[in-house]
């Protein structure tokens, strides 16, 4: 990268730091001012359980707060130091997440111009600067995950494991990255091994489905148990575990309850933009009200499944599209923008429009699908492309 291009990319991000300082300072007005608030209602939460955590008490003795005590413990200076210490902190780790996309499109084959380029489509999006000047804790999920694939696409493992091991830890939902990761850990010599055609010499009889597919099953199970795979999932999990363990004998059960298992069986039937949102709140009160809130996971893995051996040999794009799906079929969805006119009326004035936030969160639904068969189709095609090239 030449002086100019680094110089360019420096100002890109004292810029849009700047732009997310300038938003916590004007936050601090409109709290004071008016009658909405700029702050996140969970950023309140957080200092909450921070504050108990520097008492010597459990962070989750402050009602609502549904994440690893880490954060609480991250957090400590926003009572020590100033209770604007978090969001300083979070829009730092939102700056950090464009470098590290930066970095990842470089390492893909893309000039730094470029990169920087789509970087900005980042760093100046309303979205994410309201976000983390807001005081969500997002860009730091985003930035191990980043971290995760930035160093799986260079191939130092150790380094991927521990960033993937702590992200599990601070979010759950990145545990669907497990099965494309471990995909794409194979060798190439591997993969060609893999995409030969099994031959029958003369004499054989010619082997079931059931045979076929049984020893498809074997070939990929030790396919996958290379070097690589094992010392990935053993760093990645030992730190995992290692942290759980730490927690929850500090804390007890309360910490796997509020930190995982809570996210589980979760079902916001008040304001909640999923497909399933109607159902689950016409079923409160029966019996099969669990039973059903676990079903509502089967789409989300059956498609998390396919994805992951359709797009595992370009990691990136799986994963995204596994972030996708996972928000866009997942049983809680508290999306923000107009979806908010009839939840209002909900929340606020109390009138009864379930049936227009269950369609609001259909058309939701049927939004991120049509951008997802948008993105896969133009996908195949320059994929396409590419070999017809090459040939």
């Amino acid at each position: 990268m030449g002086l100019s291009a680094s110089l360019r990319l420096s100002g890109l991000f004292a810029a849009a730091l700047c732009l997310r300082l300038g938003l916590v300072f004007y936050g601090l007005h409109q709290d004071r001012s008016m009658l909405v608030k700029y702050t996140d209602v969970d950023y309140h939460v957080f200092t909450d359980a921070a504050r108990f955590v520097t008492q010597g008490a459990s962070p989750y003795r402050r009602a609502t707060y549904r994440y690893t005590p880490l954060l609480a413990w991250m957090l400590t200076p926003n009572i020590y130091l100033t209770e604007l210490y978090g969001k300083f902190l979070f829009i730092m780790f939102d700056v950090l997440a464009a470098h590290l996309m930066h970095k990842i499109l470089c390492l893909r084959g893309l000039d730094s111009r470029r990169a920087s380029w789509y970087c900005s489509l980042w760093l100046f999006n309303p979205l994410p600067m309201t976000v983390s000047s807001r005081g969500n804790a997002e860009a730091v999920i985003a930035v191990l995950v980043l971290a995760t694939l930035y160093y799986l696409e260079s191939r130092q493992i150790v380094k991927a494991a521990l960033f993937y091991g702590l992200s599990v830890h601070m979010k759950i939902y990145p545990v669907t990255y497990a099965v494309p990761i471990v995909l794409s850990l194979q060798t190439d010599q591997q993969a060609k091994e893999n995409d030969t055609p099994t031959t029958l010499s003369k004499g054989y009889v010619k082997d079931t489905a059931f045979c076929s597919y049984a020893r498809a099953f074997l070939k990929l199970v030790v396919r996958l148990l290379n070097k690589e795979v094992l010392l990935f999932v053993g760093i990645a999990g030992l730190l995992f575990l290692g942290l759980g363990l730490l927690f929850y004998c500090s804390y007890g059960w309360e910490f796997l309850e509020h930190t995982y298992l809570y996210h589980l069986t979760r079902k916001d039937i008040r304001h909640n933009f999923s497909p399933y949102f109607y159902m689950l709140y016409l079923t409160a009160e029966s019996e099969w009200s669990s039973a059903l809130a676990l079903a509502a996971f089967l789409p989300q893995f059956l498609l998390l499944f396919i994805t992951s051996f359709a797009y595992h040999k370009d990691l990136t794009f799986c994963c995204f599209l596994h972030t996708a799906i996972f928000v866009t079929f997942n049983k809680v969805c508290t999306s923000q923008g107009l979806w908010l006119t009839p939840a209002y009326y909900l929340e606020f004035e109390g009138q009864n429009t379930f049936l227009l936030i269950w369609m609001a969160g259909l058309v939701f639904l049927s939004i991120n699908c049509f951008i997802l068969l948008v993105l896969i189709s133009n996908y195949k095609k320059r994929e396409l492309q590419s070999k017809t090239k090459t040939e």
